[in-house]
C-alpha cells in the first residue's frame, strides 16, 4: 500500500479550499489537515483527517500542526481579499504577508526535520499587475508574468510580496541560513484570474461582479453591476482552478522553469456576460452603477494573461472556455437544466 501524504490546507472553508479538499479526498492518498479562521462546515470537516479553527499568524498553533501531523505539503489559501484589504490595509498585510511568512518559516524547519522538500502551493492573483491606463491595457492584450508588476491595491502588493518570499525560501534561504540544508521549501504559485464557482457564493473580491451577476440572474433578482459594461478581465471556473492546483502540485521540480505562473481560461467583458445571461435566463435583469474605486482596480488588471509557460511546463489545460463554462457547468449546476454552448 502506498504511503498517504499529510497536507495542510489553510483557508480550508473558502471557495478554493472547499473544492480542493473535495478533490484531495477523492484521491484517497492524503491525510488532509484543514485550518480556517472559522469552524469548517461538518460535511467538509468530515473529509479532513483533522480540522482546526485558528489563525495562520498563530506562532503556537502553526508549528504544532507541522509537528503533530508530519506535514509534507502546504496549500496556503487563507487571505484577506481585495475589498476588505483596502478597508484595513494594516490587517491585510499582517494576514497575507505575515501569515505566509509564518507558514514558510515552519515549512523550512519541517524540510530539515523530515529531510525532504516541502511543496508549498500558493494562489496569487492578477491583482499583482498594475497597468497604467486603459490604452496600455488594450495594447498589452495577454500579459506575461514579468510585465507591469506595479499593483495599486494592498491585496496585490501583499501577493507580490509573498511571491518574492516564496522564491527566496525556495532558492536562497537554505544556502544563506546558518541552518544550511539540502532540503528546502518548494514554492509554487499560480496567478489566478477571477474565479467562478457554481457551489460557493462570491466572497467580496473585486472580480466578483461576474459571479454576482450570474447568481442574481439565476435567482431572478435584479443586479446592479459595479463595473463598466466594457470591463474585461480573465476568468476561470473553480473546477479548472482546482485542477490547475493539483497539476502544478504534481509536477516534478525539474520541469518547472519558474516559481510563479499565470493561469487563465477566458476573458469576456461584463456586457458579454450580461448578453449571455439575458439570452439564456429569463430572470436576468442587469444594470450598471460604477463604483469608481473598484473600477480603478479593475482597470489596472490585464484584459487577459499569457499562460503559455504553465501550458508548457506542467500541462495547464482548462476544460471550460467562455460559453462552455456557463452552458456546461455554471448554469446547469445552479438551475438543474442543461444548455447547449452553440445556442449561447
Amino acid at each position: 500500500m502506498s504511503k498517504r501524504h499529510s497536507v495542510l490546507v489553510t483557508g480550508a472553508g473558502g471557495e478554493i479550499g472547499t473544492g480542493l479538499i473535495q478533490r484531495l479526498s477523492n484521491e484517497n492518498a492524503f491525510d488532509i489537515i484543514g485550518l480556517d479562521l472559522k469552524g469548517l462546515d461538518p460535511e467538509l470537516a468530515g473529509l479532513c483527517t483533522s480540522s482546526y479553527t485558528g489563525d495562520v499568524l498563530d506562532t503556537d498553533l502553526v508549528p504544532r500542526l507541522f509537528l503533530d501531523h508530519q506535514i509534507e505539503a502546504v496549500f496556503h489559501l487563507a487571505a484577506m481579499l481585495s475589498s476588505s484589504g483596502e478597508r484595513n490595509p494594516e490587517r491585510a498585510f499582517d494576514v497575507n504577508v505575515g501569515g505566509t511568512m509564518n507558514l514558510l518559516k515552519n515549512a523550512a524547519e519541517q524540510a530539515r526535520y523530515l529531510e525532504a522538500n516541502i511543496r508549498f502551493i500558493f494562489p496569487s492573483t492578477i491583482a499583482v499587475y498594475g497597468l497604467p491606463d486603459l490604452s496600455t491595457k488594450k495594447r498589452a492584450a495577454k500579459v506575461r508574468e514579468n510585465d507591469f508588476l506595479n499593483p495599486i491595491t494592498m491585496y496585490g502588493v501583499n501577493k507580490l510580496s509573498c511571491e518574492h518570499l516564496g522564491y527566496y525560501y525556495t532558492h536562497h534561504y537554505s544556502a544563506l541560513s546558518e541552518k544550511r540544508s539540502q532540503w528546502h521549501v518548494d514554492f509554487r504559485a499560480l496567478r489566478f484570474p477571477g474565479l467562478i464557482s457554481a457551489h460557493t457564493l462570491p466572497s467580496g473580491g473585486t472580480s466578483d461582479y461576474i459571479p454576482e451577476m450570474l447568481y442574481a440572474a439565476v435567482a431572478g433578482k435584479p443586479y446592479t453591476c459595479f463595473a463598466r459594461p466594457d470591463t474585461r478581465i480573465p476568468l476561470m471556473t473553480m473546477p479548472d482552478a482546482v485542477e490547475s492546483i493539483l497539476r502544478i502540485f504534481s509536477a516534478p521540480f525539474e520541469s518547472l522553469g519558474r516559481t510563479v505562473y499565470n493561469v487563465g481560461a477566458f476573458a469576456p467583458s461584463a456586457e458579454e456576460v450580461e448578453n449571455l445571461l439575458t439570452e439564456v435566463l429569463s430572470g436576468a435583469d442587469i444594470s450598471y452603477e460604477v463604483n469608481e474605486s473598484r473600477q480603478a482596480f479593475l482597470d489596472t488588471w490585464p484584459e487577459d494573461v499569457d499562460d503559455s509557460a504553465a501550458q508548457a511546463d506542467w500541462g495547464h489545460a482548462p476544460q471550460h472556455k467562455f460559453k462552455e463554462a456557463f452552458a456546461e457547468y455554471l448554469i446547469p449546476a445552479l438551475t438543474g437544466t442543461q444548455t447547449e454552448p452553440t445556442h449561447l
